[in-house]
C-alpha cells in the first residue's frame, strides 16, 4: 500500500506544479507579475524498518519568486527616471523662447541701442526718435512676453504638483488596503501571491512619483515613507499630502508634517528642483535685468535735458507688473547734456551716455547649486547679461537630458533584473510543463503498478 501512498503524493505533487506553470503561462503578459512555483520536499518514513524508503512527496510551499532587493533596486531607478523625466518639456520650451530672435530680449537690446546709434547721426530727427520708441516698444515687449512665459510655467509646475499628490494619495490609500487583504488572507491561509503583484506594481507607481522607503513586516504589511522618514502607509492607514501658499504638508493619522520639496526624488523632487534651482533664479535674474534697464536708462535721461532745455523725463516703468514705457513722446526724450535750447537740438552728449550704457555693469542676484541666493551680487555688464542666462539654461538642459538618459538606461537594467528573477520564461515552462506532466504520468503507472501486485496477491491468497 505504501507504493500507492507514494504515487498519490508524487501525482498530487505534479498537479500542484501543473498548475503554478499554467498561472505563470497564463500570466507571462501581465504587467508585475511574479511567477510561482513549488517547493518540494521528500516525506521521511512513517514506519521503522530498514527497508522503509519513505512515505512519497509533499508540496512544501509555493513560491513567489521575488527578490526583495532586485524590487528595491527598481523603485529606486523609477524614482530616478520619473525626477529626470518630470521637466525636460519644461526645459525645452524655456530653451526655444529665449534663444529665438523673434522673442528674445537680446535682440530687443540689440534693436534698441541700433536705434540709439542712429539718432546719433541727427539727434533732433523725429523719425528717428520715433524709432528709438519704438524699439523701447519692442524691448518692454519682449520683457513681457517672457515674464508671462515664466508665470505661466510656475502656474503649471503647481498643477503638475498637485496632480501628483493626488495620484500619491491614491496610490498610498491602494497600498494600505492592499496591507490589509494581505493580513487577512495570510490569516485565512489563502494565497496572497496576485496581491503582493499588485501592492509592488502601486508601490513602483508611487516611487516615480516620489522616492520612497520601503520595509516589508513580518506580518506581511508594507511601511511606505518618504525619503526624509516621513510616513505614507503604515499598516491599513494612509497619509494625505497637500500644498497650499506655504509648501506642502503631510497629514498622517493626528499629526501633520510640513513636506520639505528638496531631495524628495521622483517626479516631485524634479519639480522642486527646477522650480527653486532654474525657474524661479531666472525670473528673478530677469527681473533685475528689467529694473536695471529702467533704472539706468533713466537715471542718464534725467541727467540730459530734452530739446527744449528741460530736464529729462524716465523713459521706462518698472513695478509689480514688470517693465512698461512711460509714455513720453520722441521729443521729449533727453538726448543733449545742455539745458540751453538754442544748442540742445545739435548737442548729442547725452545720447553717447545712453549708447555707452551697454557697456556698464549691473547687479544680478547670484545662486549657489540648491537655489538659493548668495549674500553677495555678481555684477555683469548689461550687454551680456541675457546671453550668460540663455547659456546657465543651456547647460541646465544638458544636464538633465544626460540624467535622463542614465536613468532610462539604470532603469531598464534594473528592469531586466527583476525580471531575471520574477518574469515568466515561457520557454522555462513549456519544459516545466513536459517535466511535470512526464511526473504525473509515472506516478499514476506506479498506483496501476501497485494494483496490479495487489490484484496477484490477492489471487494467490485465494
Amino acid at each position: 500500500m505504501s507504493m500507492i501512498y507514494n504515487a498519490l503524493s508524487g501525482a498530487q505533487a505534479a498537479q500542484a506544479a501543473l498548475s503554478g506553470a499554467s498561472q505563470n503561462i497564463a500570466n507571462a503578459m501581465t504587467p508585475g507579475y511574479s511567477r510561482q512555483g513549488v517547493l518540494l520536499s521528500s516525506v521521511q518514513p512513517q514506519r521503522a524498518g530498514t527497508t522503509e524508503a519513505g512515505s512519497g512527496v509533499a508540496v512544501s510551499a509555493l513560491l513567489r519568486f521575488s527578490d526583495g532587493y532586485k524590487n528595491l533596486q527598481l523603485w529606486q531607478a523609477s524614482a530616478n527616471l520619473g525626477q529626470a523625466n518630470s521637466t525636460q518639456a519644461y526645459f525645452n520650451q524655456l530653451e526655444q523662447v529665449m534663444s529665438d530672435d523673434t522673442s528674445n530680449i537680446n535682440k530687443g537690446l540689440d534693436d534698441f541701442f541700433a536705434a540709439l546709434n542712429a539718432a546719433s547721426v541727427q539727434p533732433d530727427s523725429g523719425p528717428l526718435r520715433e524709432q528709438v520708441l519704438t524699439a523701447a516698444d519692442g524691448l518692454v515687449k519682449r520683457f513681457g512676453s517672457l515674464q508671462r512665459l515664466l508665470d505661466n510655467q510656475r502656474n503649471a509646475v503647481i498643477e503638475q504638483r498637485g496632480a501628483a499628490l493626488d495620484q500619491i494619495n491614491s496610490i498610498s490609500r491602494d497600498i494600505a488596503l492592499l496591507n490589509a487583504q494581505i493580513a487577512a488572507s495570510r490569516g485565512s491561509n489563502i494565497n496572497a501571491a496576485g496581491l503582493l503583484d499588485a501592492r509592488d506594481l502601486k508601490t513602483d507607481a508611487l516611487a516615480a512619483l516620489v522616492g520612497v522607503q520601503v520595509v516589508d513586516l513580518p506580518d506581511g504589511t508594507r511601511s511606505v515613507s518618504l525619503k526624509n522618514g516621513q510616513p505614507l502607509v503604515a499598516a491599513s492607514d494612509a497619509a494625505q499630502l497637500s500644498q497650499d501658499a506655504s509648501g506642502m504638508r503631510l497629514q498622517f493619522a493626528n499629526t501633520a508634517f510640513k513636506v520639505l520639496g528638496h531631495g524628495l526624488g521622483g517626479q516631485l523632487g524634479g519639480l522642486d528642483d527646477f522650480e527653486q534651482q532654474l525657474l524661479k533664479p531666472l525670473a528673478q535674474n530677469i527681473a533685475e535685468l528689467a529694473q536695471g534697464v529702467a533704472g539706468q536708462f533713466n537715471t542718464q535721461l534725467r541727467a540730459g535735458f530734452q530739446p527744449d532745455g528741460t530736464p529729462g523725463v524716465d523713459l521706462f516703468v518698472y513695478g509689480a507688473s514688470g517693465l512698461s514705457l512711460s509714455g513720453i513722446g520722441a521729443g521729449q526724450l533727453a538726448f543733449s547734456s545742455t539745458a540751453a535750447a538754442s544748442s540742445a537740438a545739435g548737442d548729442s552728449r547725452n545720447l553717447a551716455a545712453l549708447i555707452g550704457l551697454k557697456g556698464q555693469s549691473i547687479n544680478l542676484t547670484a545662486f549657489d547649486t540648491a537655489g538659493q541666493a548668495l549674500v553677495a551680487p555678481v555684477a555683469v555688464v548689461l550687454g551680456d547679461v541675457y546671453t550668460q542666462l540663455v547659456g546657465r539654461l543651456g547647460v541646465s538642459s544638458q544636464q538633465n537630458q544626460a540624467a535622463q538618459k542614465t536613468a532610462q538606461t539604470v532603469h531598464d537594467q534594473a528592469q531586466e533584473n527583476w525580471k531575471s528573477t520574477s518574469g515568466v520564461n515561457s520557454d522555462e515552462e513549456a519544459i516545466n510543463l513536459m517535466q511535470f506532466k512526464q511526473m504525473y504520468e509515472a506516478n499514476m503507472k506506479v498506483i496501476a503498478v501497485a494494483n496490479q501486485l495487489f490484484d496477484s496477491t490477492l489471487a494467490m491468497v485465494g
